[in-house]
């Protein structure tokens, strides 16, 4: 017979730091992306905002593929990995657009 333990507290700890971080992530990578998608340049002479609307969509980038490592780190479960990693992807791909199709023009 095999023995079955109770979970312990450690576990329920690192599911709640896991789950925080993945929402913090998402929630920084969102305001990162309405930050670049907001900012449209004044006129022809307005170079600085096309700029800044292009490092907020980098950062987002960055910051959307660092969350989908951690969420396919702390989803260990298959269906959930899939799941819970098509936020980040389609953080990243709003993020990819903004910086190559919908870019601001001067």
């Amino acid at each position: 017979m095999t023995e079955r333990h109770p979970p312990s507290a450690s576990r329920g700890i690192g599911v709640g730091t896991g789950a925080v971080l993945l929402a913090l992530g998402s929630l920084v990578t969102g305001y990162l992306l309405l930050l670049a998608y907001a900012a449209e340049p004044a006129g022809p002479w307005d170079s600085e905002t096309v700029a800044h609307s292009n490092i907020a969509a980098s950062l987002a980038l960055a910051l959307a593929l660092v969350t989908a490592l951690l969420t396919w780190v702390c989803a260990k479960v298959e269906w959930l990995q899939r799941r819970w990693t098509a936020l980040p992807v389609l953080l990243a791909l709003a993020a990819v657009l903004r910086l190559t199709l919908l870019v601001p023009e001067l």
